[in-house]
């Protein structure tokens, strides 16, 4: 773990809690199981969410709850601070990731249709894909970007809707992440319960 300055924590906290409270507002969303602002590796913390059933097919309207969950971070930054860090750049690769896959792979996307683009190269003994030999034009290829970029835009939307409209909200789960540093699933549910909101931390943002 590493230490942060307490303007990182105050960031990482928001962060977080944008993750956490996006999912939480979004019913396809798999459930909050634990937050944390204690840094491991590389990552300046987590939001652990667990599927309350096991799950073997994925829905498009899970998808795109759970691109709006990834993008929880980023809005989080956004909405607060009026700028991002170099934070979210791990959600944003799995983010765009997801999003290429819905495109090419599940055809998921209305504008493309229901065909899936490219062929990939197995390594079947092992199980692992290898490379991807493209299989559609170029002018395809950038309606594919277009889409891609558009679930994006959406998911973003649909965080930064959730999260300016629950700013207060917002603030009350990173104030307890700020003191506490972690939060377990209960603890995080009285949290989000209806009701009058108190503040419970030591600093305060400037909304924008």
């Amino acid at each position: 773990s590493k230490g942060y300055s307490p303007k990182e924590k105050e960031i990482v906290a928001f962060h977080e809690a944008g993750h956490a409270l996006v999912a939480s507002a979004l019913p396809q969303a798999d459930p909050v199981h634990k937050i944390s602002i204690i840094s491991r590796g590389r990552a300046g913390g987590y939001t652990l969410k667990l599927p309350s059933e096991e799950i073997n097919f994925y829905s498009k309207a899970k998808f795109m709850d759970e691109l709006a969950t990834l993008l929880g971070g980023y809005a989080a930054e956004r909405t607060v601070f009026n700028d991002v860090t170099t934070g979210p750049c791990s959600d944003l690769r799995i983010a765009s990731d997801l999003a290429r896959r819905i495109v090419t792979e599940y055809g998921m996307s209305e504008k493309m249709g229901p065909i899936t683009f490219g062929e990939k190269d197995e390594m079947i003994f092992l199980g692992k894909e290898i490379g991807e030999q493209r299989n559609y034009s170029e002018k395809v290829a950038a309606e594919i970007d277009g889409e891609v970029s558009s679930f994006i835009k959406n998911a973003q939307t649909t965080a930064q809707k959730i999260l300016k409209n629950k700013r207060t909200l917002l603030d009350k789960i990173a104030n307890a992440l700020f003191e506490k540093e972690t939060i377990e699933r209960e603890e995080f549910e009285k949290l989000i319960k209806p009701g009058k909101v108190a503040r419970v931390g030591k600093f305060k943002v400037k909304r924008v």
